[in-house]
């Protein structure tokens, strides 16, 4: 078996991309998508249809709700489309620029959810993809009280994987590369070994700490620069692997060894923590890199989602 077959043995694969065309290929259990990679798509000939029949959604909605109509129909329909080709789930986004308001994520979710639902599709094949500020992590919370089930992304902290997992969430995606991005720059070092990798270690200690204190909630490691770096979380509940990156991995044969496993988490994980909000918001402020890569990916996420409004009021004539 390649590396990937041999991957998937003991990680569900999900791929990280809004490229339908790419899913035939890797055949993934689930997929990922956010702002950026559905911008990316958008402007695809191939998806015109999912684009116009969005436009047509929210032309018959009110002016002042339009944009996040046709927003939240166009990730419905890229949503749909990924459903029909895997068969586990999607996660779905909710707009980056509701980041630090519950109400709002809450309120934006069950519309996602409503779309889905209206389009015949089960709330248990969506994850909604929520920040994971503290705002994010309360919402989340109440939403999973709810039926709807939460995937909480720019995870870059051990803070933010606590209060995820104390919040009863279904998934957390740790920022594996970015992480590394961030001690690249600010230790002035071009590359670490995949062991002392520091997204690689900050996905491990969460991980050990969530199997050993029995957490139902899983961990996804995402947003990879190397494939050394998905070899050495073989066996995390679940990787977002960009198609390249799956490529790179079908094409190696040598075998391919578990690294992470709910046995020797029982011996390495640390002691369950309840993080209080003064206790989260401490962390976080001391926390550098989580900090400065948790306010970075949201801007970036909300520019992106600002891009794509652009271009669908150019699509639309506007």
């Amino acid at each position: 078996m390649n590396q990937l077959e041999q991957l998937r043995a003991f990680t569900t694969v999900v791929a990280d991309t809004g490229d339908i065309g790419s899913l035939a290929e890797f055949a993934p259990t689930d997929t990922t998508t956010n702002p950026s990679l559905l911008l990316q798509a958008a402007q695809k000939p191939a998806y015109a249809h999912l684009l116009d029949d969005a436009l047509g959604f929210g032309a018959r909605v009110d002016a002042g709700a339009r944009d996040d109509a046709i927003m939240d129909k166009l990730a419905v329909n890229f949503g749909r489309e990924i459903l029909a080709l895997i068969p586990g789930r999607v996660s779905t986004e909710v707009d980056a620029r509701l980041s630090f308001d519950t109400g709002a994520t809450i309120a934006r979710a069950e519309r996602l959810i409503a779309l889905y639902e209206d389009a015949g599709i089960g709330r248990e094949r969506v994850l909604i993809k929520i920040a994971s500020t503290w705002e994010g992590i309360r919402a989340a919370a109440e939403l999973e009280r709810r039926g709807i089930h939460c995937n909480l992304t720019l995870l870059f902290s051990f803070a933010q994987a606590a209060a995820c997992a104390e919040a009863g969430v279904t998934l957390i995606s740790p920022f594996v590369g970015r992480i590394l991005d961030w001690y690249r720059k600010h230790e002035g070092r071009d590359s670490y070994p995949a062991a002392e990798d520091p997204g690689v270690r900050s996905v491990t200690r969460i991980y050990n700490y969530f199997k050993r204190n029995g957490y139902r909630t899983q961990i996804m490691g995402a947003s990879f620069r190397n494939s050394d770096e998905i070899r050495a979380l073989a066996g995390c509940d679940l990787l977002t692997i960009a198609p390249a990156l799956m490529a790179e991995l079908a094409a190696a044969s040598a075998p391919l060894q578990r690294m992470l496993d709910p046995r020797t988490a029982m011996e390495l994980g640390e002691a369950k923590a309840a993080p209080t909000e003064a206790a989260f918001r401490w962390q976080m402020n001391e926390d550098a890199m989580a900090t400065e890569k948790l306010a970075e990916g949201i801007r970036k996420f909300a520019e992106d989602t600002q891009k794509l409004q652009a271009f669908l009021h150019r699509r639309a004539g506007e």
